[in-house]
């Protein structure tokens, strides 16, 4: 006994349709600030990181900000108390990333 006939069994009254569920798919907005997000250079344990700091909006938004900037750069990193921390000098290509979004960006730092 197959599982379509099984799940016939137990609900007999059941049609099945073939066409595909459609689902809409909303982007998700990113909330853009008056005040600019600083985006400065530092260096921990001897090893430079980039860190951008400064976000006003939702958290869960600022960690879908570090994802899409981790995966376009194609580099490790973390978000931590409010902060993106990214492996590597990467300011100018990540202020590039963040005006394209509609960001105001400041440069701190060397």
């Amino acid at each position: 006994m197959d599982l379509n006939e099984q799940l016939k069994k137990l609900f007999p009254n059941h049609q099945v349709s073939n066409e595909p569920e459609i689902t809409e798919e909303i982007d998700h907005e990113l909330y853009v600030q008056k005040e600019p997000m600083i985006c400065k250079y530092e260096k921990r344990k001897g090893k430079a990181t980039t860190i951008i700091e400064g976000y006003e909006g939702e958290e869960e938004d600022f960690k879908l900000l570090a994802k899409d900037i981790k995966t376009k750069l194609s580099v490790g990193g973390s978000f931590k108390d409010g902060a993106i921390i990214i492996q590597g000098d990467y300011r100018d290509k990540i202020m590039i990333l963040l005006k394209d979004k509609g960001f105001k960006v400041k440069r701190v730092g060397g």
